[in-house]
């Protein structure tokens, strides 16, 4: 049956909150994009069962439909023409998606845009320095610094230097070109105004101890009766910042105003000019104060607190990576470096700390862990963040299980306390993590070496102790992690322990029973439509999964409780035909601990279709702002040649929902 294009575009506008819900719509060739005011009012199971739709998810600040390539755009232009829907370009609705979000987080975002894209200029210039002051660090092989015992090596040494001080040198040209790329200005005018700022007219930022003391001769501008000095800006950020940033918005308000050849003469040369001298005039200045101010206060306060202020760095710092805003700390690393003036950062080495035991919680998992997805992610996640890259294992395995988290957050603290004890600080940025002693102060580098075993050590053992005890639950639970290892091969759980199944008290046509009833009411969805990656993509086995309509959860075969979660979200039952069955009460609901389930089966019961295995209050799952849509899988599809779907759109509890076809034993 052809698409009625005019009622799919009513349904999904009715189903987001109405046209008065969606900020600005677009759409590419198989997806709209919507960009959505408030998303509480997004109806998920009326998009869900809406049979034309092929699915949704958030990405971006925006709210995606997949409709289909040649349907996407008579969609599209139904919901603009029929409801009022505002259009805008692919472009421009991510312009506004952008916008999205409280102001802290834009301008965490808005770092972040910034930095990233030239951190590994800095990252790598860091690296090389670390490589020079080994080379050259007297003490570290021996009374001699290698560059004294074999002389040869020396200019080597000094080319390396000089590369690696490239990017710092010339921070405020790249910093001008990325920031001006980030505010929608000319990069190249960014540039220029980042280059005026380190000009060899000016007296080296590096060199105003000198100055001060007395040294060097500072000399002045005489500009509307005003004495400006002629410092210059090397390795200041937020000054730079700001420029830009002012920059592009005299820029932009040029370009409004002027057109043609006028503008491409006029709007640089104003643009430049009345930037410049705002830069040297106020805005360097001031915002010169306001960097040297928050570097000095944050070290004032960590060298003040002195262990215990490295503790709570170090045991907040991962939840600073959660956030993001860690991606602001460059501005406050870079003037703390000797390079640059002065004395150490002390961010590095607890940024060590804190990804050093995120990576060591994650291979704890992974070496306990079943589950053949959560290995994965766990090994390679937790390979990555020893060295130095830690979102893998923390948005893939550690805060999904929450407590490998925890447990690395307090190891980290410890690691810190000893950092902040024994004042180990880097001289350069690098890879936060085993092969960061390379940009560690050289007479602190064994000091960081052994607090980063120390770290390892406490991060893998606790999490790989609490693994074998309590949180061997959590590490099963599908809302935190795939249970599919584990409900694979359950013919411990599922015998009484004298060693056979209770299946006598079954009747004996029920090992010949391969169909799988409803054991909710409620509408059928395709597993592809749920949330959770690990039954979407099948992993957990075949199945389909029922938007509920209410009331009780029931056993969908005769069979015996294989896996009954205190928590009451989940349960796996072992039919008398031999078929394991998965049901899975919701998305993230382990959360709950509890709440809003009251369990009425135990491990090892023995149940008939249509027993009661839970109450739920449903409404209390969704007021907490989760997902009722129940997958319904067969974990052990091997034993079976197909697992068909029978029930189309709407089911009562009871009906035919799957139908298990036998696999030919015969010889």
């Amino acid at each position: 049956m052809a698409m009625d294009h005019a009622k799919v575009a009513a349904d999904v506008v009715r189903a987001v909150g109405g046209a008065s819900n969606i900020s600005a719509a677009a759409h590419c060739a198989t997806r709209l994009r919507l960009v959505i005011a408030d998303s509480t009012k997004i109806d998920q199971a009326a998009l869900d069962a809406q049979e034309d739709l092929k699915g949704t998810f958030a990405a971006g600040g925006m709210f995606q439909i997949i409709v289909g390539p040649g349907d996407v755009d008579i969609v599209y232009r139904h919901m603009v023409s029929d409801h009022g829907v505002r259009e805008v370009s692919k472009d421009e609705a991510k312009e506004e998606a952008a916008q999205g979000g409280n102001i802290f987080s834009r301008f965490i975002k808005m770092i972040a845009d910034i930095f990233v894209p030239i951190l590994p200029a800095l990252v790598a210039g860091g690296l090389m320095m670390a490589i020079n002051n080994v080379l050259t660090a007297e003490g570290l092989f021996g009374p001699k610094a290698l560059t004294d015992m074999w002389p040869w090596i020396s200019d080597y040494a000094n080319l390396i230097n000089m590369i690696s001080s490239a990017a710092f040198a010339a921070l405020p040209v790249l910093v001008g070109f990325s920031a001006a790329k980030r505010f929608g200005g000319n990069v190249y005018l960014g540039a220029a105004l980042g280059a005026a700022m380190i000009s060899g007219d000016l007296l080296n930022a590096w060199s105003t101890g000198d100055a001060l003391a007395g040294k060097v001769e500072v000399e002045y501008w005489h500009l509307f009766g005003m004495d400006v000095a002629k410092i210059g800006y090397q390795a200041q950020v937020i000054p730079t910042l700001a420029v830009t940033w002012v920059m592009c918005l005299i820029e932009k308000w040029l370009h409004k105003r002027l057109s043609g050849t006028v503008d491409f003469l006029l709007t640089p040369l104003v643009t430049l000019l009345v930037t410049g001298f705002l830069a040297f005039i106020a805005i360097g200045p001031v915002t010169r104060i306001v960097a040297e101010g928050l570097t000095f206060g944050i070290n004032w306060v960590y060298t003040t607190l002195g262990v215990f202020g490295g503790l709570l760095f170090g045991f907040v710092y991962s939840p600073i990576v959660v956030t993001g805003l860690h991606q602001s700390f460059p501005a406050v690393e870079i003037p703390l470096l000797p390079v640059n003036g002065g004395i150490g950062d002390f961010i590095f080495p607890i940024a060590s700390m804190a990804n050093v035991a995120q990576g060591a919680a994650a291979l704890a998992v992974f070496a306990k862990t079943r589950d053949a997805k959560m290995k994965g992610l766990a090994g390679a996640g937790g390979a990555s963040a020893v060295f130095g890259i830690t979102e893998p294992a923390i948005f893939g395995v550690n805060l999904r299980l929450r407590w490998p988290f925890f447990i690395a957050m307090g190891a980290a603290a410890i690691g810190s306390a000893g950092v902040a004890l024994l004042n180990v600080r880097g001289q350069a940025l690098g890879a936060a993590g085993f092969v960061g002693f390379v940009s560690i102060i050289p007479q602190s580098i064994p000091a960081y070496i052994a607090l980063e075993l120390l770290v390892f050590a406490l991060a893998f053992g606790v999490t790989f102790f609490y693994a074998m005890t309590r949180g061997k639950a959590d590490m099963l639970a599908p809302g935190a992690a795939a249970p599919a290892a584990e409900l694979a091969e359950p013919a411990a759980d599922s015998t009484t322990a004298g060693g056979a199944a209770p299946a006598a008290v079954l009747p004996d046509e029920a090992a010949q029973d391969f169909t799988v009833t409803a054991p909710l009411a409620g509408t059928v969805l395709p597993l592809d439509q749920v949330a959770d990656e690990s039954f979407s993509r099948g992993l957990l086995g075949p199945g389909v999964a029922i938007d509920p309509e209410g009331g009780p959860v029931v056993a969908p075969v005769d069979g015996e409780v294989i896996v009954a979660f205190d928590t009451g979200h989940a349960y796996a039952l072992k039919s008398a035909s031999g078929a394991q069955i998965l049901i899975h009460v919701g998305m993230d609901t382990v959360k709950l601990e509890g709440r809003c389930f009251t369990p009425r089966v135990k491990k090892g019961d023995v149940v008939r279709r249509g027993d009661v295995l839970a109450e739920v209050d449903w409404d209390g799952i969704k007021a907490a702002g989760y997902s009722t849509v129940t997958p319904v899988v067969i974990s052990n599809k091997k034993k079976f040649s197909d697992v068909t779907p029978v029930a189309d759109h709407l089911v009562e509890r009871g009906d035919a929902l799957l139908e298990l076809t036998p696999k030919d034993v015969t010889v």
